[in-house]
């Protein structure tokens, strides 16, 4: 466990915390039944690794969430395995108190040991780069569907990361079968 500044401690999700976890998401979404469906899709595909669920805990609570599953990135010399950050939520009564930056900031700390070298997301452009993500396209990767905007295709290249990883990011399947890729009018 990874104590941080305001009583918050980062650490990885058990498993039987799951419920919990999809419920903090799902309400950080405005209840959003899509996040909860893609959180089980996740969890009972090969994308999922428990090592890779990080949650926030206030005096023994959970207060927030990031889950990164396994990818990859489709090269013109091999496929690259990649890891995609999705969802990140933190509990709705406790947002704008920097619980979201101190999950992404130790989680991606913890990632740098890992042999991914690219970590990718579709979010906010006004609030990713300060982690240090940058527009997959401004290094050579595209988005796995037309309908994320380019603005909010995003990645963070971890220490492996080598320039001829270029290419298109292959979600997991789960992503598409929860229908959680891109906009839709």
């Amino acid at each position: 466990m990874s104590g941080t500044p305001g009583s918050v401690a980062i650490r990885t999700m058990l498993p039987h915390e799951l419920t919990t976890v999809r419920d903090l998401a799902a309400a950080a979404f405005g209840h959003d039944p899509q996040i909860s469906r893609l959180l089980d899709l996740l969890r009972a595909s090969w994308a999922w690794d428990d090592n890779l669920s990080f949650v926030a805990e206030r005096s023994g609570e959970i207060v927030g969430q990031v889950l990164y599953t396994q990818a990859y990135l489709d090269t013109q010399q091999q496929l690259v395995d990649v890891l995609v950050l999705s969802p990140l939520a933190v509990r709705p009564d406790l947002t704008g108190r920097g619980i979201g930056t101190i999950l992404v900031t130790e989680s991606l700390k913890r990632l740098t040991a890992r042999d991914e070298p690219l970590v990718f997301l579709e979010g906010h452009p006004g609030y990713y780069p300060r982690f240090g993500f940058e527009p997959g396209r401004a290094f050579g990767c595209t988005a796995p569907s037309q309908r994320i905007p380019d603005a909010a295709f995003m990645a963070f290249r971890l220490p492996r990361y080598r320039p001829w990883m270029r290419g298109r990011l292959v979600y997991p399947d789960a992503f598409w079968r929860a229908d959680a890729v891109g906009l839709r009018d």
